[in-house]
């Protein structure tokens, strides 16, 4: 999350010079405004490391060719409730949010809709796209793998990326249940961040390139995996599981196979990136009016649950919204880097 010190824009102001900046770099206007519902809702949620940050990225790799500026993408049904989608080599966000629309055509028939994507690039936050199907009245999962940066349970070197997993289910009045996680112990930009401040990182979520734990930023040379030290074998195999949806199931390419999405020279090579998109009509199951009164329990009897003395319970999605609520009351913060390209300061 971004610094509380940090200057905040209006959300509409943010939306629109995100979005000029990709017109200017020649992003078609589907494939951009893909790009910016996900980045804002990234932004809005505090998910600031996916968010609009990436907009001076993804110019950069529109301006060099790695990403094609007007992908057309093409949708091969594959079974009853199952589809790939070629993404063209666009914008990530653009193939995944059409990822979704596919999966709920299939799931109104089948029941499930799987979708998986090929020939695709970074696609920012996954809970953009697990939401966009809850909204819609649909249970829905959607992950992908990146390049390696976090070391296996007692690994050594980078192996997996850390590869998000989102859920997300409708629920009977207000917002979304949402859950998206990486499955490493902390984001790489945690890191970097501490680096700059020169402080110390928690025990147990990074380590120096021979895989020993270390606390100091400046010798962290790649992230753990979820549960640290000691559990991390647990989030080591959920890594594998994007891994197996988005690289196997799609024949894409493995995290330690991808050119890495920041530094070196080329810019114009795609990156063969796949997602994978799950779409669950509760029609199909136990009924929708079935599964929202339950869910409606469920939530109720959660956020009801005793509490540790200070402490305070939230369902997946509770802090997310909240932090909507309050940035679009007192603006999105952003980074000086961020200020500058958006032409905000």
């Amino acid at each position: 999350m971004t610094d509380d010190i940090s200057p905040r824009f209006a959300q509409d102001l943010v939306r629109s010079q995100v979005d000029l900046r990709l017109a200017e770099a020649g992003a078609s206007e589907a494939s951009r405004a893909a790009a910016v519902k996900a980045m804002l809702h990234a932004s809005l949620v505090g998910v600031d490391s996916h968010g609009v940050r990436l907009t001076g990225h993804y110019c950069k790799m529109l301006g060099g060719g790695r990403l094609n500026k007007n992908p057309q993408l093409k949708v091969a049904k594959r079974g009853a409730g199952s589809a790939l989608i070629h993404a063209d080599d666009g914008l990530g966000h653009y193939a995944a949010y059409k990822a979704v629309e596919v999966g709920i055509d299939l799931a109104r028939e089948a029941g499930v809709g799987a979708v998986g994507i090929q020939h695709s690039s970074h696609f920012g936050a996954a809970g953009a796209y697990a939401l966009a199907g809850a909204e819609e009245g649909f249970v829905t999962f959607a992950t992908t793998n990146t390049d390696s940066m976090v070391a296996l349970f007692d690994g050594a070197q980078k192996f997996h990326g850390t590869n998000p997993l989102a859920f997300a289910a409708p629920v009977p009045e207000g917002r979304p249940w949402l859950l998206d996680m990486a499955t490493s112990s902390i984001p790489l930009n945690r890191v970097l961040l501490h680096r700059s401040l020169d402080k110390d990182l928690p025990e147990g979520v990074a380590a120096t390139p021979d895989g020993q734990p270390t606390t100091d930023p400046h010798e962290a040379d790649m992230l753990l995996p979820l549960g640290g030290v000691d559990y991390g074998y647990k989030g080591a195999a959920l890594a594998g599981v994007a891994t197996l949806f988005s690289a196997l199931l799609t024949g894409t390419t493995l995290d330690g196979d991808f050119i890495p999405m920041y530094g070196g020279d080329d810019i114009s090579t795609p990156r063969n990136m796949g997602h994978f998109v799950l779409v669950i009509d509760p029609d199909k199951f136990a009924g929708r009016d079935v599964f929202l009164r339950a869910i409606g329990r469920y939530l109720e009897s959660l956020r009801g649950s005793p509490v540790r003395e200070g402490g305070r319970v939230m369902a997946p999605g509770d802090r997310e919204w909240a932090e909507m609520d309050k940035r679009r009351a007192e603006g999105i913060p952003l980074d000086p880097d961020t200020v500058r390209f958006l032409g905000l300061a």
